[in-house]
This record gives structure tokens, C-alpha cells and sequence, in this order.
């Protein structure tokens, strides 16, 4: 029964944007003119959605006390602003960088027709991607999810004082590195941004949004192989 009611909340919340040309239409616009408001939105909503998929493989709920869905929601707003302000500079640094590396032309390469050359652009875009910036946002999100358990999660206690040494000593590092680092980066996340640079500019951060939703699978799988 929870499943079918978390399926039919699904359906119902994306349903309009397949059934009516003019919210999509609007939808659309407002991504255009308002990238930043929208980022914060999707991974406000689709990561958030991700985690609590996560939260039902590990414990077969949807919601827990202390969960702290809201708190979550907000953190992952925040997050995706600074995963928008990352993907334009590495969007528009890597490509630059590889014209020094002697590969001419990679900064029009990567706005033209999908060929070998602009999968190769891509990949490095990617990959540059997840060796510098995606580490730090896994960390801080580690930190933060942390902190919400920690403080029951309520809104109140998301902006308490976070004793974020604490937090570092008690973070399981094995699985941190071993797992969501070490493997994740190189076998889904580089190849999955990929794909994301192969998409016009428009629609990369909704994608990312929704590998959000696959992020909170991989914590949850994360976590139980911590547990073990």
C-alpha cells in the first residue's frame, strides 16, 4: 500500500507536464530565465525524492521520525545551486583546457553535432567533474545529513550549531571512500555526466536532478553495506 500511494504521488506530480503543453511551455521558460531558482527546486524536490526511496529500501518506510524531509529538501536546494554554478564553470573551463592540451576547437566542439570528438569533449567534462567537484559535494552532504539526524531532524536544528569535528571523527570513512568514492565516481557518476554534457545546456540540470533520485539509492545501498 505505501508503494502504490508513493507511485500514484509520483504520477500525479508529473503527470501535468506530459498531459499539458502549457505548463511544460511554462515550465520551460522559467527554467530559462530563472536557471538558479529552478535548481534549487528540482534537487530540492527530485534528490530529496531520491532519499526517500533510500530511507524505504533500508527500513521499509518512506518517512521516520527524525528522517527530517524538509530539512533534507533544503539542503539539497542549496546543494544544487552550487552543482549549477559547477557545471557552468567546468562546462566552459574543461573544453579551454583541453584547447591548451593542444585539442583544437573543444569549446565548439561540445556546442555542435554529437560526434566521437564531442563525446570525448564530454567525458572530459565529466570527468574533470567528478575528480574535483563531486567529492566535496558528497562530503558535505555526509556532513549535513549527519547533522539533521543528530539534531531530530526539525528545521530548528538544521540551523543549530554543527560541531562538524565531531561529525568527521564519526563519519564511516571505509564505506565513504571504498564505496561512494571509489566506486561510484568512476562507474556510474563519470559516465553518467557524460551523457549529462551531451545534452543541450537547458536540460543538463534536470537530468542531474534526477540522477539525484539514483544518488539516494546509492546512499541507501551505502549505508547498508556499512551496516554489514
Amino acid at each position: 500500500m505505501k508503494d502504490l500511494k508513493f507511485s500514484l504521488f509520483l504520477i500525479l506530480f508529473f503527470a501535468p507536464f506530459f498531459l499539458f503543453r502549457s505548463v511544460f511551455d511554462f515550465y520551460f521558460q522559467f527554467n530559462i530565465e530563472h536557471g538558479l531558482i529552478m535548481s534549487f527546486i528540482k534537487f530540492a524536490i527530485l534528490a530529496t525524492m531520491g532519499e526517500v526511496i533510500g530511507l524505504r529500501i533500508r527500513t521499509g518506510n518512506y518517512n521516520q521520525k527524525g528522517f527530517g524531509i524538509l530539512p533534507r529538501a533544503l539542503v539539497w536546494g542549496f546543494l544544487g545551486l552550487s552543482l549549477k554554478a559547477a557545471f557552468d564553470i567546468f562546462a566552459a573551463g574543461t573544453p579551454i583546457f583541453l584547447e591548451n592540451m593542444g585539442m583544437q576547437h573543444a569549446s565548439e566542439i561540445i556546442q555542435g553535432e554529437l560526434n566521437a570528438k564531442k563525446v570525448l569533449v564530454s567525458f572530459s567534462i565529466g570527468t574533470a567533474l567528478n575528480l574535483f567537484y563531486a567529492p566535496v559535494l558528497m562530503t558535505v552532504h555526509k556532513i549535513t545529513d549527519n547533522h539533521i539526524a543528530n539534531t531530530g531532524g526539525t528545521l530548528k536544528g538544521l540551523f543549530s550549531s554543527m560541531d562538524i569535528l565531531f561529525i568527521l571523527k564519526n563519519i564511516d570513512w571505509d564505506t565513504h571512500w571504498n564505496f561512494i568514492l571509489k566506486r561510484t565516481i568512476p562507474l556510474f557518476w563519470i559516465p553518467a555526466q557524460t551523457i549529462t554534457f551531451l545534452l543541450p545546456p537547458e536540460y543538463r540540470i534536470l537530468f542531474a536532478a534526477f540522477l539525484g533520485i539514483v544518488l539516494g539509492v546509492l546512499l541507501a545501498v551505502a549505508s547498508l553495506k556499512g551496516r554489514r
